[in-house]
């Protein structure tokens, strides 16, 4: 029904040029509902205007917009209001603004059936009651102007208008900003409503995921006017492909209503205009990315990621790990055909009671326990643990205990370095460089009196922040974090984890945390694995296993615990 091919938009200011949308394409077809999601500014509303047709004159517009075979862009002014209102209608965001303070709500109304369906005036009398009916209204607001109104019902008059053509188009652009919950729940059942009844196609433009995943089927997610990527609702709500995608979710609290929201970091390198948009703030950017613009490609069926590296990378995959202690004569399997797989900065949380082999899987990973068996990738390449222990941007380990973890002769310095020294990385003076560095980054002192001090003088909380420091001093691509604030006070326990986050959203490494408390996996992770008897027995989405545990032992842990 509607095509959109390679469509441009570009702004001219004085001599200022700024391009708002670039070569999207899309197709929506009859009685399909598609969300567009983005970050303010990322051209949602622009892409609404350009197929409407209504964008001002320094907009200039390139590519095709084609409505049941015909070329928009090719129509004259005359010929584009045949097709504009009666068959694709838009409404738009801010009632207040949009609806004329002169006007009455039925005057308004009216002037749109009259223009385009030239009924008479008793007829055209009648719809606007009739329409005002449909979208919940009582029949004195057709005699009222619009600041007479609140919010919510100046946002169902200007749906009201939209459809009183019958288009079979609807673009809605941010129908439920500024609302309160109520007129928000009225706004999105109402939509749902009349397009279920009417089986118009629907565009929803949005940057609230509660919106979008109740009024949409497809989406296409938004960047600097690309298309980063698209795919069926459902499928990229639970297992979004690109790291821009990951990150607008994360940043939901109507989807992660536990997690804190840290939203995406702000870019740490200058933009390209050559290569890939999301570069600056992306974490797991290579050196292409910078000149190579990635193109929207597909990667499954329905499913489009526009990536040089085809979406978020699986960064370790672990299957068929077993381990088997014997003790006077018995066996002990802590670890049973164990799995895990963690992609790019993601937080995957391990949960277990004690003893259920938790810490064995996470020291077998860090290269600490040798396995009875294990097939270990790590980007995509077979690989000893060990080996990914002793080298930059490989996997390091945060144990529990941080008062045995270091060795309480070392000076503050020493412990931090030791890594560097012990793979005699760098120059001394450079070593010292990076120690500071990591100090600052874990929220420590870098003066010379506390570099110097022996660590045996520390309390816990800040040995904490120091074995965080060593483990971040060789960049990691992962860390294994064991129970690291079990033996810490809560306040020093919420001030660790609040820093850990922190870091993981800023420098974009991913993470294994293992604990027993549920309250914690949920405030963090992105995805979980359940453990018990030495065996998985569960995993997914945080949200997912919370709110719907498949297992019966992951449902006995969630609801001992209160969360269910």
């Amino acid at each position: 029904m509607l095509k959109v091919e390679n469509l441009s938009v570009t702004y001219f200011q004085d001599n200022l040029k700024t391009r708002a949308v670039k070569e999207i394409s899309f197709v929506l077809e009859s009685g399909q509902t598609l969300g567009i999601i983005g970050e303010s500014g990322s051209g949602k509303t622009t892409l609404g205007l350009a197929i409407m047709g209504i964008l001002n004159s320094n907009a200039k517009v390139d590519g095709k917009i084609k409505y049941s075979g015909v070329n928009l862009r090719e129509l004259s002014p005359r010929q584009l209001n045949k097709y504009r209102w009666k068959h694709i209608a838009m409404v738009f965001q801010n009632g207040l603004e949009t609806l004329n303070p002169l006007l009455t709500v039925k005057e308004q109304i009216k002037e749109c059936i009259t223009r385009h369906l030239k009924l008479k005036e008793t007829e055209a009398n009648r719809k606007v009651n009739d329409l005002l009916e449909r979208v919940g209204l009582e029949p004195f607001v057709a005699d009222c102007f619009p600041q007479q109104l609140s919010g919510g019902m100046r946002q169902k008059v200007l749906i009201a208008m939209a459809l009183a053509c019958d288009p079979k188009v609807l673009i809605v652009d941010e129908p439920t900003s500024s609302l309160d919950a109520i007129s928000k729940a009225q706004i999105v059942k109402l939509l749902a409503k009349l397009q279920s009844e009417k089986r118009f196609a629907m565009i929803v433009i949005s940057h609230d995921f509660a919106v979008i995943s109740s009024l949409t089927g497809k989406i296409c997610v938004m960047y600097q006017g690309c298309i980063l990527e698209e795919g069926l609702t459902r499928d990229i709500l639970k297992n979004p492909l690109h790291t821009y995608t990951r990150g607008l979710i994360n940043s939901s609290p109507s989807i992660n209503p536990y997690q804190d929201l840290w939203g995406i970091p702000p870019a740490n390198r200058p933009e390209t205009s050559d290569g890939c948009p999301f570069y600056p703030r992306c974490s797991q950017r290579l050196d292409v990315c910078k000149d190579k613009k990635p193109k929207l490609k597909y990667v499954s069926l329905e499913r489009r990621v526009a990536c040089n590296q085809g979406g978020i990378v699986t960064l370790l995959e672990a299957s068929g790990i077993d381990k088997t202690f014997t003790y006077k004569g018995r066996s002990i399997f802590a670890c049973k055909n164990c799995h895990i797989c963690v992609r790019a900065g993601e937080i995957v949380a391990l949960i277990g009671q004690s003893g259920s082999g938790k810490t064995t899987l996470a020291s077998i990973l860090s290269g600490y326990v040798k396995a009875d068996k294990a097939n270990i990738k790590f980007q995509g390449k077979e690989v000893s643990p060990h080996e990914l222990t002793c080298r930059p941007k490989g996997i390091q380990m945060i144990f529990q205990d941080p008062f045995s973890s270091i060795n309480d002769g070392f000076t503050v310095e020493q412990a931090v370095m030791e890594p560097l020294d012990i793979l005699k990385l760098y120059s001394p003076q450079e070593r010292k460089e990076r120690a500071k560095k990591a100090l600052s980054a874990v929220e420590l002192s870098i003066g010379n009196d506390f570099l110097q001090r022996r660590c045996f003088t520390l309390s816990g909380g800040q040995r904490q922040r120091i074995s965080i420091a060593r483990s971040l001093i060789l960049e990691p691509k992962l860390l294994i974090a064991d129970e690291i604030s079990s033996m810490l006070d809560p306040s020093t326990q919420a001030n660790i984890l609040r820093l850990l986050k922190g870091l993981q959203n800023s420098f974009g490494f991913s993470m294994i945390y293992i604990t027993h408390d549920l309250d914690l996996a949920r405030k963090i992770a992105d995805k979980l694995y359940i453990m018990h008897q030495g065996e998985i027995v569960e995993e997914g989405p945080a949200w997912e296993l919370f709110e719907k545990p498949s297992n019966e032992y992951t449902r006995k842990l969630i609801s001992s615990a209160g969360l269910l």
